[in-house]
């Protein structure tokens, strides 16, 4: 008898070890997969480097060659136990290889200077020589090899420099570089937050010029913020232009190597615009993208050195908006003349599709030929294109060509279109070619397998598996998660609606249950993907283990079905979304297993925008809202975002006002969470202040929590666990 209940205890035990907990969740990290980091591609195409511990008490590194095929080690490339630094192995945060792979950067000691650039320390180890240089008497930000591998640029406090490697040398650049006010070779915050940037200079493939960006931040207002910890609170001050504000004067220069004169390139920078690339075309020709302050007008324009008036190389206009393009050259040159194919991605026949336009110039003459062919056609859209592989003549990308929630890898063939499906199982592809698109590392997983890290030759056959997560899909298998449901429904204004849905373990459909969204909800993105979701999915699934339903929809103004479906939201974010989440509420509790008075949203950043909307306009459906690091009032953002889809608050006043949960406040009727980080440099902690204050102002309940000197993340340490605990038990006791 007592070991009959000893076993059945040890069961019980292991039941209850098997639950999710959001110490397991967000502190342990019982549960997350494996990646496979440090892995570089080589030029060859056929082999890899990846940075391996050696076997000594100074914990040194080597990077160790392999070959991709088969796995095989190689060669050792270099060990960190010969590169000493303050008598020490030199420490490897990040690291690149010279174009020629016989020099290589090291980066250490990293200190964020914006949300997603920083400054290092930086050293250059030459391979033949085994000469290590320190670049700089202080941390330098984007160090970056020249194509020859002979020189290498950097900024420091603003002002760019490039050091020649041959003569051992720093040569500067700019002299004007200045906190605040100008800064050369960098972006401003709301360039690198909007536009996806961090460096401002790029070298031109012969390494004789560097073309640079320079801003003037001189008449954009600043944002402060107290960081908290010491006894007088320290202050951060930086430039942030918001909604209808003054935006920085922004110039595109070129430096020719050994010269002192920088050109400007005439980009009408006095004109109220932004310019959001540069790239060169050929040794000579650097292109800078012009877009208009509404976004909706987009030039790809020509420069050089020797002539710097622009020559337009592509225009384009929407009614509403264009999203960036980084554009793909190839330029051939003979003795008749130079032929430069431009591939590039864009909307204009309604769904993101690749295109090619074809410039002839024939030696001698005046005048050109431009040809555009449309390469991708039909009811679908790209979501990455991946390059040209020349060999095969195809062109690669990956698309959620049949399912929305699935991203497959394809490839075209340039003389026919013919497409082809190279992967095959379902769920979401993420995809990094070799230099030879011989090979490419698939990272795929589903909703409920996570990542796999493995290789397949161009035909999508597999070579062999990096990491398969076997031991973790072993671990979730054991905890007996619920089964992710995708499906569709039709609201009555007629749109069909994609979502996922995980139900309660041992769903009874005789009883009722709460069910609680998950909404994000912003332009042009995604929840309603068959991708690993990390420790957000497990939370979801873990809340299914205490009862709840949980959905997420993709509402309209999400990506992946075409420009009309993604481009309705515009001069009015808010409006369309709400209304789509209260149809989810309202086609959810028609259920019969759902108890319709016990409905929940939660949501993160345009989520948490969102989640309050849903709480103010869909008071009548939802019984409670969580909120984190919400937008109260687009007023309050940044332009590049916000304008692109609200134009500015002086042209559409009524767009902004109308839809900002700020001015409904006294809508509200269930239970209301709000929740910020005071150091959050992206969606302010003003945000969340303001909403407070009118909700005071209108003696409206709400509960708050905030975290100080954390940014829009909230995290580090303890904190996300603190976070979802408060989180998890807040909806317990109010949904």
């Amino acid at each position: 008898m007592k070991i009959f209940l000893l076993i059945a205890f040890s069961l019980f035990q292991l039941h209850l070890n098997a639950q999710l907990t959001n110490e397991k969740i967000w502190f342990s990290r019982d549960y997350s997969p494996k990646g496979v980091s440090g892995l570089k591609n080589l030029n060859d195409g056929q082999s890899f480097c990846k940075l391996v511990p050696n076997d000594d008490e100074l914990k040194s590194l080597s990077c160790q060659k392999f070959d991709i095929k088969n796995g095989q080690f190689l060669t050792t490339i270099f060990s960190t136990a010969k590169i000493s630094v303050e008598n020490k192995p030199i420490k490897i945060e990040s690291y690149d290889f010279s174009e020629n792979e016989k020099k290589v950067i090291i980066t250490n000691g990293f200190e964020a200077v914006y949300r997603h650039s920083g400054k290092s320390n930086a050293y250059v180890y030459n391979l033949e020589t085994n000469q290590l240089i320190k670049i700089g008497q202080q941390k330098v930000m984007y160090p970056t090899f020249s194509p020859d591998g002979n020189k290498l640029a950097y900024v420091i406090d603003n002002n760019l420099y490039y050091y020649d490697l041959l003569k051992n040398k720093a040569i500067r650049v700019t002299k004007d570089g200045l906190k605040n006010e100008i800064i050369n070779g960098a972006v401003d915050w709301v360039y690198e937050e909007e536009f996806s940037m961090s460096r401002g200079f790029e070298w031109s493939p012969n390494s004789q010029f560097l073309a640079f960006y320079r801003f003037d931040e001189t008449q954009v207002p600043e944002f402060s913020m107290d960081i908290f910890g010491s006894l007088y609170p320290k202050k951060e001050t930086w430039k942030y232009p918001k909604a209808g504000e003054k935006n920085s004067v922004v110039d595109v220069y070129i430096h020719k190597i050994g010269s002192k004169k920088n050109v400007r390139c005439e980009t009408s920078s006095e004109k109220d615009q932004y310019l959001p690339r540069i790239k060169w075309i050929s040794d000579n020709y650097l292109t800078v993208q012009r877009l208009n302050r509404h976004q909706n007008k987009l030039e790809l324009l020509e420069f050089s050195y020797q002539y710097s008036k622009p020559t337009l190389l592509y225009e384009e206009t929407n009614e509403k908006y264009i999203e960036i393009n980084d554009f793909t050259f190839d330029v051939f040159v003979n003795k008749v003349g130079v032929y430069t194919s431009v591939f590039y991605l864009s909307e204009k026949s309604g769904f993101n599709h690749l295109y090619l336009r074809k410039k002839s110039s024939e030696i001698g003459s005046k005048e050109s030929k431009t040809e555009d062919i449309q390469i991708t056609t039909g009811n679908w859209e790209i979501d990455v294109f991946l390059g040209i592989d020349k060999k095969r003549n195809l062109a690669y990308f990956t698309s959620g060509m049949d399912k929305p929630a699935d991203r497959q890898l394809f490839g075209v063939d340039l003389n026919t279109n013919t497409i082809k499906q190279i992967t095959k199982e379902s769920g979401w592809h993420s995809i990094q070619f070799t230099e030879t698109f011989d090979f490419f590392i698939d990272r795929f997983s589903t909703i409920m397998i996570p990542t796999q890290t493995v290789i397949r030759d161009f035909n999508g056959e597999l070579i062999r598996v990096l990491e398969d997560n076997a031991t973790l899909s072993q671990k979730l298998n054991d905890l007996k998660l619920s089964t992710v449901n995708f499906g569709s429904f039709t609201s009555t204004e007629n749109i069909k609606l994609d979502y996922w849905e995980i139900r309660p373990p041992n769903f009874d459909e005789t009883k009722k249950y709460p069910v609680l969204f998950f909404v994000y909800g912003g332009p042009g993105y995604q929840t309603v993907k068959n991708q690993w979701g990390g420790p957000n999915y497990l939370w979801y699934q873990m809340m299914a283990q205490k009862g709840y339903i949980i959905v997420s929809i993709d509402n309209r103004g999400s990506g992946g079905r075409g420009e009309a479906f993604k481009k309705c939201t515009y001069l009015q974010l808010g409006k369309y979304e709400t209304q789509d989440y209260i149809e989810a509420a309202k086609h959810w509790g028609k259920q019969p297993f759902v108890e319709a008075s016990r409905i929940g949203i939660f949501g993160w950043s345009y989520g948490g925008f969102m989640a309050s909307n849903a709480i103010t306009f869909g008071a009548d459906y939802f019984k409670a809202a969580v909120a984190v690091a919400p937008v109260t009032n687009w007023r309050y953002y940044d332009n590049i975002y916000t304008e692109r889809y609200m134009r500015t608050p002086q042209e559409n006043p009524t767009g902004y006002d109308l839809n900002s949960p700020i001015n409904f406040v006294d809508k509200i009727k269930g239970n209301y969470l709000i929740i910020h980080g005071t150091a959050d440099d992206n969606v302010h902690f003003q945000n969340a202040a303001e909403m407070v204050k009118a909700m005071n102002e209108k003696n409206i309940p709400y509960d708050a929590e905030y975290y100080p000197n954390t940014n829009h993340g909230i995290a580090g340490g303890k904190i996300r666990w603190h976070l979802f605990n408060k989180i998890t038990q807040y909806l317990e006791s109010n949904l």
